[in-house]
């Protein structure tokens, strides 16, 4: 094996553990966007890391045919070299020639299953956007209490936003009557991000990836973590446009209410997760919408200690309770890995081996 498929597969095994690691790391919650960095980094590198090394492990150098070059030019070489027949000529016969074939063909097939999961995800996620702003059409109007939104009669609490060329953000009849001026203000600034930030983007890759590997823990948990990276990240924008404590009660109204986010969509609170239930007990305690501000923040402050996870509490903790974000030199050094971790497999993947 030659030393670029090594360190191929070196990176590709490695980034299962990595992730995992990743996902549980408390670190993530201190700088959301270099997290998320080094998560797509993560990704990237763990594509074409496999891709490469099952390539390469088929194509490995071969001297006299291939030379010293690069794993896609190794693979095309084997499979131009079969094409033409040569793979089965007599004095050409290699007992491992059929183990070798089937490692590149599998390289190719995972490579056509990421394209494939990623483009088939794309237009999912276009279609049903496109239907569900054709709904909103028909049934949502404005409101002057929301100005930018579209308001829907619906009684249960719910606020998102619809991403894309003709981005919406949402907020139900629910919503109105739950939260007060100062924070609707927030949970509008909180969407606003999404849409100029275009976190789902970002999101894309990782639904892609769960697509492809339903059965995959570590996908599961892959896109878990991002989801909620992002969700922090829209709450430190909105930080800069309202205070925490609106946003945090906002949250924990929201997310108490437990409604379901459409598909394709991102909302400031997904009840479908579970994640209310952490705070739900603490809102309910605090008096629900009639009460004030600062007791509904404490109880659910108090309910999310108390359950000790959900993403909804999480948030709510973090804001309550903002922690350092990281020094700079552990910023170079995530940022650094992420470099290292999209670089060096796709360099290796043309370079001389």
């Amino acid at each position: 094996m030659s030393p670029a498929v090594l360190i191929l597969a070196v990176v590709a095994a490695g980034s299962v553990p990595a992730a995992s690691a990743l996902a549980s790391a408390r670190w993530p919650g201190r700088s959301p966007a270099a997290a998320i960095l080094l998560w797509q980094a993560l990704g990237l590198g763990w594509g074409l890391a496999a891709v490469g090394a099952l390539a390469g492990l088929g194509a490995g150098p071969e001297p006299a045919d291939i030379g010293h070059v690069g794993v896609v030019r190794a693979a095309l070489a084997v499979a131009a070299r079969v094409l033409r027949g040569r793979a089965f000529e007599p004095g050409a016969a290699d007992p491992l020639s059929d183990l070798r074939l089937i490692s590149v063909a599998a390289g190719l097939v995972l490579f056509a299953l990421l394209c494939w999961v990623l483009v088939a995800a794309f237009a999912a996620v276009l279609r049903t956007r496109r239907r569900h702003r054709d709904l909103l059409t028909l049934l949502a109007h404005g409101d002057p209490k929301v100005p930018g939104a579209l308001v829907v009669d619906h009684p249960a609490a719910a606020a998102y936003c619809v991403p894309g060329l003709r981005s919406r953000i949402v907020i139900s009849a629910g919503t109105l009557e739950l939260l007060d001026q100062a924070e609707l203000a927030a949970v509008l600034a909180h969407e606003r991000a999404h849409l100029r930030e275009r976190h789902d983007l970002v999101l894309l890759p990782f639904n892609a990836l769960l697509r492809a590997f339903r059965w995959s823990a570590v996908a599961r948990r892959a896109e878990s973590a991002v989801a909620l990276l992002v969700e922090m990240l829209a709450d430190d924008h909105a930080l800069r446009h309202r205070p925490a404590r609106e946003l945090a009660t906002a949250l924990i109204r929201v997310g108490a209410a437990g409604s379901r986010v459409p598909s394709g969509a991102l909302a400031i609170a997904d009840g479908g997760a579970g994640a209310s239930a952490s705070v739900a007990g603490g809102a309910s305690a605090a008096g629900g919408a009639g009460a004030d501000a600062a007791s509904v923040v404490d109880a659910g402050a108090a309910g999310a200690s108390a359950a000790g996870g959900g993403a909804v509490a999480v948030r709510v903790a973090r804001l309550l309770r903002p922690a350092p974000g990281l020094s700079a030199a552990a910023l170079a050094l995530v940022c650094g890995t992420a470099g290292l971790l999209a670089t060096v497999p796709a360099a290796l993947l043309f370079i001389s081996f």
